[in-house]
């Protein structure tokens, strides 16, 4: 029954509304109790006189109250609910849920999630099991059946990934088990783009005859990514794409950051109408795009709108080639020499071993430069030739200097950036009427226009070009007289250009001067990397550790437990959950990898031919209401008001004369009277002498349970809770400790006096904790408790141990506002590494790192205690091994997180750590004491 806005759930119990005019009738003839007087015999005549003794009837208002609360009542009881939804059919004896969680949900999540929760709310209303399954999880993950209450907590826990969805696999796996749940219904709730395979995948989820399919996709597409950003010559180049289909033209801005986030460049995209791709230039001087480290567009919070950048726009590696034999007693007339001094502070320079150029250029393409630099070369071999060709189609930079060889050699309009005459031209010589031409203002159009022009460098001798109608665009430098000293065009994706004289200082006085290191230097920062920081110079495979990773939201952030490291230089490396877009390797140089390619594209999900009725729904928000408790609450009210107006009428509270003790005899009746009331719509009633938390406190402390800190990040904790999830059921197998389950805990509010240690993850992103929390740690750590904080940054501090990692840096912080006693590495001979089993390390999901406890007093007493330890417990202990990554389990009891190196008896060793310190925690010293028995024994021989 609907009614507007509102709804019931029982619309049958509205028809005790019409009871209201007997009620009303039965409170007129019931006129409240009359009032108490102490006889006064002159007093009460007089009274009499004025007014009726006894009332005949209730008065108005006191009535319409009553009326109000009992037809609230009734309205509470018929369960109303405002704004209510419309459920779907329900159709099956199951639900396969099916959601994507790729990149492109992340900007919605939370309205996907709610309209997932509708659906299994609705499931479990009729107990229907449901299949939940999400398209950018593992494949091994999880899927169900589970009852309503798992599947909501499952969707709870889920987050979008930053990678793209894997239909083809999951799908496979959610019509494998509809197998065994004929008839059910399939709920797929896509992200509306479409993915290679989508086709066959929907043929083997639908091929199994669906009950209903319930179809959810976005009304809107208005994803935009970015698949390209490349630092040409005229500056920096940015492509975006959005999904076809949209007519409407569209705007939207993009924003280069530095590796500190800083916004340093802007630029607009434009999208025509009908457009899927559009271009934006940010033209900034080349210092600072250099200093780009990643690109976004604004408004857009999905890993596809941010693109981050590598070496490309960093250090460059150049080859150097030339004809001439070295002269070892006149270096300085090296065509070389000045090229090498001048790029070597910037470059990483490489020269061929051979200088046949038949092997020789093969030898330097081998390398991947950026930029081959070419001293005097006249004709190239074509088999050579063709190689650079292509290399510099491909995007490579080509720099070449003239001389003798090159001005008798042919034209080669390829790797040539214009046509040059014959010969060469002398100025300023005996036989010449010209003087030498100095260098006159760069043109506008180079890349050297905004550098001074070298007032002291003067040229006696050069290469002419050709004079053809695009010369004034071809030329990057000039001489007085108007003839090109540099001249440059583009081929394909690379850059040809040329100096049109020698490098060493016989044609002119140019190569020793400042401006040909700035010019080189120029020429270097606008080439492109054609290797990358995962290929090493010959090309080989290497490894990278993540560094820092692109979210789901478009966030830069610490790699996450899935990440594993990057090997490259085998072709492209797909985005996977095991290799998410961002960064890989360390501080001194990344490689990026980036969700989006540059041949990328978005195109709608259309749905496909479903055999069964399709219910179509949107993603949004469940905004009705249930009214029942506030319907519930207003007639307690109401009926605590009317029993304060009895009361009143009674004159309980007018004979004040009565003296203190009736006064609070009346406070009590009342008080008494709203238990009675609330006491009557309560399911449970408390313990007058009971307080909040007691139940939590018993529960606490009825068994031992191991306690994590909740850092707010739900990956983080969920590892955290799996971890210790993990090793208490190990401890529940190897000894006779059976603990609860674990306990997260919040340093700031919760009592943490409980539990005999807490595990600590540093994450960076979470916010530091407060001056207060810290206090409780503080408190906590001198009363006896132990905190075990894990850094989980072993892997990273092991590749750059010469800085510290961001969870290292956040755990100094933290230390610096505690108490922490002396610290050491446990020692060989602690009690820690034999009190159950016999541990020489204690490796985690990493090994490698060391486990940091406080520091024995008495550790140089060797003879007196082998086994070093006080007679108290260290109340810190510190790792960076990632002991929860390497504890953690799933529902079935499979690892989670793969150990780094990949070994099984690693994962056993980290279990057996993990008892150690539990044990030690327990226990105390007590293995330590075990030394002193032959004494014992022969004191009570004695």
């Amino acid at each position: 029954m609907n009614w507007l806005a509102l709804s019931f759930g029982f619309p049958a119990i509205l028809w005790g509304l019409l009871a209201l005019p007997v009620i009303w009738w039965l409170l007129r003839l019931t006129p409240p109790k009359p009032q108490m007087e102490v006889f006064p015999p002159l007093k009460i005549l007089a009274r009499v006189l004025k007014r009726e003794e006894t009332p005949h009837q209730s008065p108005w208002w006191l009535t319409l109250l009553r009326l109000l609360m009992a037809a609230l009542i009734v309205l509470a009881l018929a369960e109303p609910v405002f704004n209510p939804r419309e459920r779907l059919p329900a159709a099956g004896d199951a639900l396969a849920l099916v959601i994507d969680n790729g990149w492109a949900s992340a900007p919605d999540w939370d309205r996907r999630v709610a309209t997932a929760e509708r659906l299994i709310t609705d499931a479990g209303a009729t107990g229907t099991p449901v299949l939940l399954a999400f398209t950018a999880e593992k494949p091994n993950a999880e899927i169900g059946p589970f009852d309503a209450q798992a599947a909501r907590d499952r969707l709870r826990a889920t987050q979008p990934r930053p990678v793209p969805t894997d239909r083809p696999a999951i799908y496979a796996r959610v019509a494998a088990a509809l197998d065994t749940l004929p008839g059910a219904s399939v709920a797929v709730l896509a992200d509306g783009l479409a993915a290679q395979g989508d086709e066959a995948a929907f043929e083997t989820l639908f091929g199994k005859a669906p009950a209903q399919v319930i179809w959810a996709v976005p009304e809107r597409l208005a994803t935009i990514g970015l698949s390209a950003a490349e630092n040409q010559l005229e500056g920096f180049e940015i492509t975006a794409i959005r999904p076809g289909g949209n007519a409407a033209p569209r705007q939207a801005t993009a924003g280069a950051f530095d590796d500190k986030g800083r916004r340093i460049a802007d630029a607009t995209l434009t999208f025509a109408a009908g457009k899927e791709t559009a271009t934006g230039r940010m033209q900034v001087p080349f210092e600072l795009r250099n200093d780009f480290a990643s690109i976004s567009i604004d408004g857009e919070s999905h890993a596809g709108a941010v693109r981050v950048l590598d070496e490309n726009s960093k250090r460059r590696r150049v080859g150097l080639l030339s004809q001439a034999e070295a002269d070892q007693a006149q270096p300085l007339l090296s065509p070389l020499y000045y090229i090498l001094r001048a790029l070597e502070p910037f470059a990483d320079l490489v020269e061929p071993s051979n200088a046949d150029l038949a092997d020789a250029i093969p030898q330097l393409l081998a390398q991947k430069p950026a930029m081959i630099v070419m001293a005097d070369v006249g004709n190239i071999p074509d088999t050579a030739r063709r190689q650079l060709i292509e290399w510099v189609d491909n995007g490579g930079t080509l720099v070449r200097f003239a001389g003798p060889r090159l001005a008798a050699a042919g034209n080669d309009e390829e790797l040539l950036p214009v046509r040059l005459r014959t010969g060469e031209r002398s100025l300023g010589g005996a036989l010449s009427w010209t003087e030498p031409q100095p260098v006159t203002e760069f043109p506008s159009t180079g890349p050297f226009a905004d550098l001074a022009p070298p007032s002291e460098v003067t040229v006696s001798r050069q290469i002419l070009a050709e004079p053809t109608a695009d010369i004034v665009d071809r030329t990057w430098a000039n001489l007085a007289d108007g003839t090109p000293l540099v001249t440059g065009a583009r081929r394909e994706k690379g850059t040809v250009a040329l100096f049109h004289i020698t490098p060493e200082a016989t044609w002119s006085n140019l190569p020793i001067s400042g401006s040909f290191v700035e010019m080189l230097r120029r020429l270097v920062q606008l080439s492109r990397n054609q290797g990358t920081a995962a290929a090493g110079a010959d090309g080989r495979v290497a490894t990278l550790a993540p560094y820092r990773m692109i979210a789901a939201n478009g966030a830069l952030e610490p790699p996450t437990p899935d990440a594993r490291p990057l090997t490259s230089g085998q072709g492209p490396v797909p985005v996977t959950i095991e290799n998410p877009p961002g960064l890989y390797g360390t501080e001194e140089g990344v490689f990026a990898h980036n969700l989006l390619g540059a041949d990328a594209t978005l195109a709608p999900l259309a749905r496909p031919q479903i055999p069964a009725p399709v219910t179509e729904m949107r993603y949004a928000f469940d905004e009705s209401r249930d009214l029942k408790g506030p319907l519930v609450a207003a007639a307690l009210l109401l009926m605590l008001l009317d029993t304060l107006a009895v009361f009143w009428m009674g004159g309980m509270f007018a004979r004040r004369r009565r003296g203190l003790a009736h006064g609070a005899g009346t406070a009590a009746i009342v008080l008494l009277a709203a238990g009675i009331a609330l006491t009557a719509f309560s399911s449970t009633a408390q313990a007058q002498d009971s307080r909040p938390g007691d139940a939590e406190a018993i529960e606490a402390i009825a068994t031992t349970r191991l306690a994590y800190v909740l850092t707010g990040n739900p990956s983080v904790d969920a590892i955290s809770r799996a971890g210790l999830d993990g090793l208490s059921r190990f401890l529940i197998e190897k000894t006779a400790l059976e603990p609860g389950l674990p306990a997260g805990v919040d340093i700031a509010r919760d009592e943490l006096a409980f539990y005999p240690i807490i595990y600590w993850p540093i994450d960076p992103n979470a916010a530091m904790p407060s001056e207060d929390a810290i206090a409780r740690i503080d408190a906590y750590m001198q009363q006896g408790g132990t905190v075990l904080f894990d850094t989980r940054d072993q892997y990273a501090t092991g590749i750059d141990a010469g800085s510290a990692s961001p969870a290292t840096q956040r755990l100094r912080d933290i230390l610096d506002h505690l108490n922490v006693p002396p610290l050491e590495p446990v020692p060989e001979d602690h009690v820690l590494t034999k009190s159950f089993f016999i541990l020489p390390e204690f490796p985690g999901r990493f090994s490698g790192g060391p486990l940091w406890i406080e520091a024995s007093l008495d550790a140089s007493n060797v003879d007196n205690r082998p086994v070093r330890t006080g007679d108290g417990v260290s109340p810190i202990m510190i790792t960076a091994n990632d002991f929860a990554g390497a504890w953690a389990i799933d529902a079935s009891g499979a690892p989670m997180l793969p150990t780094v190196p990949s070994d099984f008896m690693q994962r056993v060793y980290a279990y057996r750590a993990g008892v150690n310190i539990v044990m030690y925690m327990l226990t105390g010293n007590y293995k330590s004491d075990q030394v002193h028995v032959p004494i014992l024994l022969e004191r009570l021989g004695q």
